[in-house]
């Protein structure tokens, strides 16, 4: 505290860069520090610290990224609906599994996710308006089908497929969503359907015929 004096500009210093007419800051800005629910699994910088509540993400443009394992032998996939989770589930899942997996040298987890949705709660009993809630808790959107955690065995080993559903089964019982286990050699998936090679997907919705000449024939789809 008897030091915060040498970070403050004195009044010859203002009045000089007023002069020069300079428009450099003095000092560094400080970002936002939220205090509430601090949580390690959090970014580094928001530009909006409040943002729309959004929606779970629905692949219906036939996508598969994010459905298989990129690192790891082993994982965890959503199955079913697609919720939201916090950071602090994702980190007491993650913890569960380093605890079980300490006497496995050179093992990996890795957390295909990361929540970088700001969270904002109104107290209760508060009227209507007024604005948004503050900041409560770090988020992430979770779709159907997508890689949470995987397992990865160490060098020149391979663990074994039950001791790998055992470790898994922590972080499932932790996480809010319905999850699958599956290995390398699973398929991707288009929300709740496996893609298999060489056989076409048919994706749900109405089916028509579209016709490419369309003169003087009305409610045509477009090709």
């Amino acid at each position: 505290m008897f030091l915060s004096f040498l970070s403050r500009p004195t009044l010859q210093s203002r009045s000089l860069l007023h002069a020069k007419g300079s428009r450099t800051r003095i000092g560094p800005s400080l970002p936002q520090i939220f205090s509430r629910l601090r949580s390690a699994l959090a970014p580094r910088r928001v530009k909006w610290p409040r943002q729309h509540k959004g929606r779970v993400h629905i692949p219906v443009g036939g996508s598969t990224k994010g459905t298989t394992l990129a690192f790891g032998d082993y994982g965890i996939r959503v199955r079913g609906m697609g919720k939201r989770v916090t950071a602090k589930q994702l980190q007491v899942a993650e913890a569960a599994m380093r605890h079980k997996t300490k006497l496995i040298k050179g093992s990996k987890i890795h957390m295909r996710i990361f929540p970088d949705m700001p969270v904002g709660v109104k107290g209760n009993e508060t009227r209507m308006g007024k604005g948004k809630g503050g900041f409560e808790y770090w988020a992430k959107w979770v779709s159907t089908g997508k890689v949470m955690f995987e397992l990865q065995s160490p060098k020149g080993a391979l663990i074994d497929k039950e001791i790998a559903k055992s470790i898994l089964k922590l972080a499932q019982r932790k996480l809010p969503v319905t999850t699958d286990f599956i290995t390398k050699s699973t398929p991707p998936r288009i929300g709740n359907m496996d893609v298999l090679p060489g056989v076409p997907v048919k994706m749900p919705g109405p089916e028509f015929t579209c016709t490419r000449n369309t003169e003087g024939i009305q409610n045509q789809p477009r090709c």
